[in-house]
């Protein structure tokens, strides 16, 4: 119970704080809990994106309502990528099942990297065209959901670089990629738990790939830690903690291959 209680606080105070955090930290730490519970070896790394991805719901619920009370969120933009995002996370997180565990292990590695690069050289794409069609912005919301669905994120480690490339404004594009991790991580918790449905040897508790005790766990001090971090971002030199938090995923990229050889 204590390690999930702990990993609820690490995530929910650096969602809050820098708007991230969620598989790039909960994944790889996921693994070694499950690992330590004797977890089977086969299904280690599909537990733990599913049961990430399911934590994230409230998180991403609670960050979603809160821009939105700031007048913040662009509804007309998540409209027009949300039913995108739903296809692409729910089609992707079903189709885990037929994927190897080292597979799923490497991909989010690697992406994970290209994360923790883009945070510390702090990338920002300049602003140089206007939003595709509604056909576009799907499609793009396709693409978006299915790699989240396979590193268990909110995708905004891609939205908000493609809103703001696109002239949408960062405080609008950042609040509109919170928005749109809702239907992400929704989208996400099923396709996992529906996904592993049928497999033979799950943990006691699990839904599919879902470990309940340990989204519930997760979820409830998430959520009290989330604003605590969001109100220390204005006081806290935020520039210095994204440096600390990319070696951090660099270090956890490292460590779940490391797990799965």
């Amino acid at each position: 119970m204590l390690p999930y209680l702990g990993l609820g606080l690490i995530v929910g105070f650096f969602a809050g704080l820098l708007g991230i955090g969620g598989g790039g930290i909960m994944v790889p730490l996921l693994t070694m809990i499950f690992i330590a519970q004797g977890f089977d070896q086969a299904q280690l790394v599909h537990m733990a994106l599913g049961t990430s991805m399911a934590a994230i719901v409230t998180t991403s619920m609670a960050s979603a309502y809160s821009h939105h009370q700031h007048g913040a969120v662009r509804w007309d933009v998540w409209k027009q990528m949300a039913l995108g995002l739903l296809l692409g996370t729910l089609t992707l997180s079903f189709f885990t099942a037929y994927f190897s565990r080292t597979f799923l292990a490497v991909f989010f590695s690697i992406f994970m990297t290209y994360v923790a690069i883009q945070m510390w050289l702090n990338i920002k794409p300049k602003p140089h065209r206007t939003l595709p069609s509604k056909a576009g912005l799907a499609g793009v919301g396709f693409g978006i959901g299915g790699i989240s669905a396979l590193v268990a994120i909110g995708g905004g480690t891609m939205s908000v670089p493609f809103l703001t490339w696109c002239n949408v404004k960062v405080q609008h594009a950042i609040a509109t990629s919170a928005a749109l991790g809702v239907p992400i991580a929704v989208a996400g918790a099923i396709g996992y738990a529906m996904s592993g449905w049928n497999e033979p040897d799950l943990p006691v508790y699990s839904v599919g790939y879902v470990y309940m005790p340990a989204v519930l766990l997760i979820s409830v001090v998430s959520v009290f830690t989330a604003p605590l971090g969001a109100k220390l971002s204005h006081t806290l030199p935020v520039h210095l903690l994204k440096k600390v938090l990319a070696v951090i995923l660099l270090l956890l990229a490292m460590k779940m291959l490391q797990l799965i050889w």
